[in-house]
């Protein structure tokens, strides 16, 4: 496909998104089938281009005057990749199946179209409910942070210290010009390439053997805050896929007790085979579905010295990596999210004992699902007070303090936006 045939392509995704309102993988998906003389290449450049332009969508709209999917990639095109308004126009020829060429209105949009009056939730291309929660937590930082938060994420890695170390596995992989995470102390980052996309770390040999997961330095992070140590019986209680899961067996060195469950059995269905390739010794719990199904971790009760809540949420702080998400989010869905985040909390504290303490995980920014959570529970629980992590100086520099936890995020810690509260169990409760 020719770059023209490519980015009207990617219009047309962006139609459908906007049409159907759907998750863009579905989308890119549909096309893909549709389209099945787009190679692999093709297909790669135009999903970067659609991310592209949803991280950038209300931006875009601003300088171009209008949100069509059209303008919105036009717009991005600058806004997201620097590009001129004579190199854009030279790409919009209307030629073997590239876009019309530009109005005259497009071109002078381009040339002149400024976000300098542009009010927050344009500016940081967020939607603009949530900005007054946001505006809450960041302070002086919020624009700087929203606009990091719309820009490409990184590619890390932690590397999986139960079969390679972090010196080893960079050298292994030294074609792919790796560097040490700056906070992370197992984490490499992996260079992207010019069109923003990484290389294919799944098919590496040191991949296949179990030496390394991929996982944003922030999620490596929040599982190091948690304190687990070797010999602990710890729950990570909504494992999902088993990325934390991994990351809590390689600090415990497979020495203590390890249970692994989720509320939802078929979000647990990837991590059998990712336990099996790391050599990570975890017990895996799975509820079975349907209404009425029993507790499968009961006879853990007041047993465990750590309980990790990687709560389901909103994934606010993941927006760089999930743009689309950030437009389809609603209200409602956050309060929502919040239910959920009690609930789980509420089974945490029944199984941590006295003495134990649970680490709240979120990836979100969002403090009715951080801080306000945290409270909710103290207020429902008065045998649970707040903790304190053991963090490297390097670190705690680093991080937003808030009332109960920490949190990370793009610009301030170069990681997606997790948020990490620590909750010591001090008694019996009544």
């Amino acid at each position: 496909m020719t770059p023209g045939a490519r980015l009207s392509a990617a219009i047309e995704v962006l139609a459908d998104i906007a049409e159907r309102r759907r998750p863009v993988a579905d989308a890119l998906k549909d096309w893909g089938l549709a389209h099945r003389f787009a190679g692999s290449g093709d297909r790669a450049t135009i999903a970067t281009l659609v991310y592209d332009a949803l991280r950038r969508r209300a931006s875009a709209a601003w300088i171009m005057g209008e949100d069509s999917p059209r303008a919105v990639l036009v717009g991005s095109l600058r806004l997201q990749r620097g590009l001129a308004a004579q190199t854009i126009a030279d790409l919009f020829t209307g030629e073997r199946f590239a876009p019309a060429p530009l109005t005259e209105a497009e071109r002078t949009r381009l040339e002149t179209g400024t976000l300098a009056d542009a009010p927050v939730p344009i500016a940081g291309d967020v939607p603009e409910w949530v900005v007054p929660s946001l505006a809450g937590l960041l302070g002086d930082d919020l624009l700087p942070e929203l606009r990091a938060l719309a820009r490409r994420a990184p590619l890390d890695i932690r590397v999986n210290t139960l079969k390679a170390t972090r010196d080893g596995t960079r050298e292994a992989l030294a074609h792919l010009s790796p560097e040490p995470t700056p906070l992370a102390p197992d984490g490499l980052r992996v260079p992207l390439g010019d069109d923003g996309r990484g290389p294919a770390l799944h098919v590496e040999p040191e991949f296949l053997d179990g030496w390394f997961e991929i996982q944003d330095e922030g999620s490596q992070l929040a599982a190091r805050l948690s304190g687990v140590k070797p010999g602990m019986t710890v729950i990570d209680l909504c494992a999902g896929g088993g990325g934390k899961t991994l990351a809590l067996a390689a600090l415990m060195t497979n020495a203590g007790r390890l249970v692994a469950s989720d509320g939802d059995p078929r979000r647990l269905a990837p991590i059998h085979e990712r336990l099996r390739r790391a050599g990570a010794a975890a017990e895996v719990r799975t509820p079975r579905g349907g209404k009425g199904r029993p507790d499968v971790l009961t006879d853990l009760d007041g047993q465990a010295d750590l309980v990790l809540v990687d709560a389901p949420c909103t994934g606010s702080g993941t927006w760089r990596r999930n743009p689309d998400a950030k437009w389809r989010l609603r209200p409602g869905s956050l309060a929502a999210r919040v239910a959920e985040q009690a609930a789980v909390l509420d089974r945490a504290a029944r199984l941590v004992r006295p003495g134990g303490r649970i680490a709240y995980v979120t990836c979100s920014l969002l403090p009715e699902e951080n801080d306000a959570a945290v409270a909710g529970l103290l207020g429902r629980r008065d045998d649970l007070a707040p903790g304190a992590a053991d963090l490297p100086e390097a670190v705690a520099a680093r991080l937003r303090r808030t009332a109960h936890g920490v949190q990370m995020s793009p610009e301030r810690t170069g990681t997606d936006g997790f948020y990490v509260a620590l909750l010591e169990r001090r008694s019996a409760h009544p």
